[in-house]
């Protein structure tokens, strides 16, 4: 494809991104927040992965469709992507559910909540539609599977990334023939076909399809008059075209965005362990995720911090940090952090030990307190003395920890606790 016709085809291109699932098995993480709006990688949240890779990729015309607690995602919207020009038909919309069909329900399904905003895409009159899910931490670069959607003449195409079979079972997976035609769809199978001479390995559905609009809106209005449908694009409306249209894989190797490591990267964030490893391993000294490459900037919105400080150096206590991502307004105050990444607005007083963790926004971990292997969600006050980590008990007890070890503390938890305490 000509590079005229591919900028023609981006402009011709809208991008949903849907975000309006809950996240449920991030637990309390999200109970007054959808999991697109959870915070990730030191001032981010998880949202601006897939509208970073969108910008990044020339893809400007992009309606986030939300429904589960949005406020906090839709303040983060208006105040970090109101940077487009409306003039060149560049924007980030907000398309919140609204009952928008005459049986005034809310989204019944990924394939639903698509259908419900038939009238506003009708607007935008687009020639493909790119469908994105909200809440997977990657780097692709979109306008490269968009080129082999159209050079392909497929009616959809499926984004694809190989995964151990062991694992497949709890994803989309897809078979194809020698030319990446797909040749059937199954959801979570129990026994996943492996790729052709690769026993080991499954190919899984990313979540990420292009379609051509008008095969799309035709799909889904069929869809939406299926009573028996659970109206969902993985377990319905892709199983459904295997043999009556041309779906094809796109493989995420061609278009992932990387900086020389071998492992294709990307991550659903969205169980506790998962969350934890993720962040944690953005504090590596070299991490499967590169978020210092100013070629394929992650954009966000931020507020304006100063530096983060670190103070008191002498016998008894000192500021210091190592191993960590230590993010801007923080102030480390005679006490240790290691292998931990701290978001914005964290406070650590004298005598304090962080170790292992990940600590949100605007959290606060007073004296002599100790904390390993946990997430500390937003708005935190660590009491003085607590101990975090070392008994599975005591964590079980009063906070939730995973089967891994990995502690969970909120700040109910935390009022919960201190109630016991007499505090």
């Amino acid at each position: 494809m000509e590079t005229g016709d591919l900028n023609s085809a981006r402009k011709d291109t809208l991008a949903l991104i849907l975000a309006g699932g809950r996240g449920s098995r991030l637990r309390d993480l999200t109970d007054n927040q959808s999991k697109p709006a959870v915070p990730f990688g030191g001032k981010f949240r998880i949202i601006d992965f897939p509208l970073s890779n969108c910008i990044n990729s020339g893809i400007r015309r992009i309606g986030v469709l939300t429904q589960y607690r949005a406020h906090t995602l839709i303040k983060h919207l208006q105040r970090g992507w109101s940077f487009l020009q409306p003039e060149l038909n560049e924007f980030v919309e907000i398309w919140p559910a609204q009952q928008q069909t005459s049986g005034a329900v809310w989204y019944q399904g990924t394939a639903d909540a698509v259908f419900q905003n038939k009238d506003v895409i009708a607007e935008h009159d687009p020639k493909y539609i790119l469908i994105l899910a909200g809440d997977h931490i990657y780097k692709p670069d979109y306008s490269i599977m968009l080129e082999d959607h159209i050079d392909s003449g497929a009616d959809v195409t499926v984004a694809c990334i190989e995964v151990p079979v062991d694992s497949a079972k709890g994803f989309g997976v897809v078979s194809v023939d020698e030319n990446n035609n797909i040749t059937s769809f199954l959801e979570k199978p129990e026994n996943p076909p492996t790729i052709p001479n690769r026993p080991d390995k499954s190919l899984a559905s990313m979540g990420i399809y292009i379609f051509n609009a008008d095969f799309l809106m035709h799909l889904l209005s069929e869809d939406a008059a299926n009573t028996s449908s659970s109206h969902d694009f993985g377990k319905d409306i892709l199983p459904s075209l295997v043999g009556k249209a041309r779906i094809m894989a796109h493989h995420f190797g061609r278009s992932c965005v990387h900086t020389g490591q071998d492992e294709l990267y990307w991550r659903d964030v969205g169980t506790l362990d998962a969350y934890w490893s993720a962040n944690i391993d953005l504090t590596y000294v070299v991490p499967d995720l590169d978020l210092y490459d100013s070629s394929w900037p992650i954009w966000t919105f931020q507020e304006q911090l100063p530096a983060a400080k670190f103070v008191f150096e002498s016998e008894l206590r000192t500021g210091v940090a190592t191993r960590s991502l230590v993010s801007s307004g923080c102030i480390i105050s005679g006490s240790v952090v290691k292998g931990s990444l701290l978001f914005t607005n964290v406070l650590v007083h004298s005598f304090a030990y962080i170790e292992d963790s990940v600590v949100l926004p605007n959290s606060v971990v007073h004296r002599n307190a100790k904390v390993r292997k946990a997430i500390i969600a937003s708005g935190c006050h660590v009491p003085r003395g607590l101990v975090i980590g070392e008994d599975e008990e005591f964590d079980r007890k009063y906070f939730y920890r995973t089967d891994s070890g990995i502690t969970l503390i909120t700040p109910n938890m935390l009022a919960r606790y201190q109630e016991t305490q007499g505090q």
